[in-house]
């Protein structure tokens, strides 16, 4: 479910929806969703000072909550 939030978000933002990819890597106490965009789309997935990725994290906290587990939003180039 979380991942398919983020992958929903961030296809909403670039331009190059195609490009958008979320791949899930379980951890011992978290998991980590590592989301890869088109080289020239990623400023708008971070967002100026970083609030659109910091918002996108607030967003990933606040649905783990529901199921107790800890998720980590990590962007990659």
């Amino acid at each position: 479910m979380e991942k398919d939030l983020i992958e929903y978000v961030a296809k909403s933002l670039v331009d190059d929806p195609s490009a958008v990819s979320v791949n899930e890597v379980e951890g011992d106490k978290a998991t980590v969703l590592e989301l890869r965009v088109a080289q020239a789309d990623i400023g708008k997935v971070i967002g100026k000072y970083g609030r659109i990725a910091k918002a996108l994290r607030t967003v990933l906290s606040a649905t783990s909550g529901k199921t107790g587990k800890r998720y980590t939003l990590e962007i990659l180039d």
